[in-house]
């Protein structure tokens, strides 16, 4: 669900103008779970710059106030994630933690970092959503220790079929700045791409996995 559409406007054009989401249609990047894709997304870039990066987190923090005013902890998603959860803990003053992708080898081997304990409420930090399967991982390590995961919100997603399906079956809600739908349309009217890349682009979409068959 899109927390405020014209916000997601906006914030598509920033990503575009920092280069965050690259558009190549015909020059396919390769993603790490081997998937080809002609969009890449790096919300990594938005650190470099302070004033997308406040706009990020005030539209997190007024949603958070609005729609879950009685959470616990603020929970980043490693790596990416946690710069974003850290800045709305901050301005919340609220505990704040984070969830590796697995427990560490050493130490106390914690996959869990910060301030959540068992019975506490809380609402995860992710920066981009694609398959669902890292943000349910986190959810899953949360509930694991008795924690409550109240939702689930995200810079960007791309709406794909399986992650919805994913977070339809925790019952977990999910709310994004913006989306791949939204970023399309904006590139379009701003002529990052042309007419005739969108049929190559919606194809993507469809059948992400097997894309370009």
């Amino acid at each position: 669900m899109i927390i405020e559409p014209s916000f997601s406007e906006e914030l598509a054009l920033d990503l575009l103008k920092i280069n965050a989401v690259v558009l190549r249609p015909n020059d396919p990047f390769t993603w790490s779970s081997g998937w080809h894709s002609p969009i890449y997304c790096d919300n990594r870039l938005t650190l470099r710059y302070p004033k997308i990066r406040k706009k990020i987190a005030q539209q997190f923090i007024n949603f958070i106030r609005k729609e879950y005013p009685n959470f616990d902890v603020i929970t980043g998603t490693a790596t990416a994630g946690i710069p974003h959860a850290a800045w709305i803990a901050e301005y919340l003053d609220k505990p704040m933690s984070y969830v590796r992708a697995k427990a560490k080898a050493y130490g106390l081997g914690n996959q869990i970092e910060g301030g959540i304990q068992k019975g506490e409420s809380t609402v995860v930090i992710e920066d981009l959503i694609s398959t669902g399967g890292s943000a349910i991982s986190v959810v899953e390590a949360l509930q694991f220790i008795g924690a409550e995961v109240q939702c689930v919100m995200s810079i960007f997603t791309y709406g794909f079929d399986k992650s919805i399906q994913r977070f339809d079956k925790a019952n977990i809600p999910v709310y994004t700045l913006t989306d791949y739908s939204t970023l399309i349309g904006v590139a379009k009217d701003h002529k990052y791409i042309d007419e005739k890349d969108l049929e190559t682009l919606a194809a993507w979409r469809m059948k992400p996995e097997t894309w370009p068959g």
